[in-house]
């Protein structure tokens, strides 16, 4: 186990917002299971796709019932996108079809591009205690969907935290804030994922291109966003998403009380979205290419001297 201690460093800039974006709905999640039945709430479902490309789905799980989670998400494919695992507390073991293997721990991510096929499973390093995190998937423009499988391992030292000049701090695991680059960064859809923790009072401010999709999930306590009439409060548990009017330069965010959130936000690719469970494509004939080469074994597989 990894316990070298992850460091706080000094913002080396300022983000100015001159016009910050406000809520354009609040949403909140719905319950269900997932792998062999992980109890999670799914926050950004399919009716939302759309409305924030290139974002395709947000899981939040937390529990310190070991019933809720020990099943875990044993083996199962992915096709076309890009998953993202953020683990606040807990232990879970990946491994997949492409040979990689990864552990994810406390304040830990691992991001995993499919791409053109991989199968994977990602299970429980523990018999109790808490577990709790979130999920992210990230679509993969048409040009990359057949890429070759990737998997990157982000120990939470390798993700920066930045301290924000008006007190809490920010967990960069992709893009920047206030100067300081994330631990991960991607071509076309330019993902920004902040792990921002604020006290009571506190204000924080991020600049946004004005095409890029965002939305605000409140984990613990409560927010505002937005300034004067446009304010908008957002409690524990839900999504604020943000206006894409083009208006705003930005977001700004007053915590009510002592907060947690997560601030995500991506390029648009402005593609068609054809989803069949774990496999996203363009088109209902790839879906069904998709089907066939899964069927077939035609997805990525362990070189044969990995075999044990």
């Amino acid at each position: 186990m990894d316990t070298r201690t992850p460091t706080t460093v000094t913002a080396t800039a300022i983000e100015t917002v001159s016009r910050s974006r406000t809520v354009d709905r609040v949403v909140r999640g719905v319950a269900t299971s997932d792998g062999a039945g992980v109890k999670l709430t799914r926050v950004l479902t399919q009716n939302l796709q759309r409305r924030l490309d290139p974002f395709l789905m947000l899981d939040a799980f937390g529990t310190d019932n070991r019933d809720d989670y020990i099943g875990g998400f044993p083996d199962h494919p992915h096709r076309g996108f890009e998953t993202i695992t953020y683990m606040l507390a807990g232990r879970m073991r990946h491994r997949d079809s492409a040979g990689h293997e990864g552990l994810l721990e406390n304040g830990g991510a691992q991001w995993m591009v499919a791409g053109s096929g991989v199968v994977h499973s990602e299970l429980p390093e523990q018999e109790d205690g808490r577990m709790e995190g979130f999920q992210l998937w990230l679509n993969l423009p048409a040009a990359d969907k057949m890429t070759t499988p990737w998997y990157r391992d982000v120990p939470a030292r390798d993700i920066p935290i930045v301290a924000l000049p008006d007190g809490g701090t920010a967990r960069v695991i992709a893009g920047a804030t206030h100067g300081i680059a994330g631990a991960v960064t991607r071509p076309v859809t330019e993902p920004l994922y902040l792990d921002v923790h604020l006290p009571a009072g506190a204000r924080f401010a991020q600049t946004l291109p004005a095409g890029h999709n965002a939305f605000v999930y409140v984990y613990r306590g409560e927010i505002a966003i937005g300034e004067g009439e446009g304010r908008a409060v957002v409690e524990a548990q839900r999504m604020g998403v943000l206006d894409n009017t083009g208006l705003g330069d930005g977001v700004v965010i007053t915590a009510s009380a002592d907060a947690r959130f997560l601030l995500i936000a991506g390029a648009p690719l402005n593609e068609p979205i054809a989803q069949y469970g774990p496999f996203v494509m363009n088109t209902q004939d790839q879906i069904y290419q998709t089907l066939a080469d899964y069927r077939d074994g035609r997805f990525a597989k362990i070189p044969a001297e990995n075999h044990g």
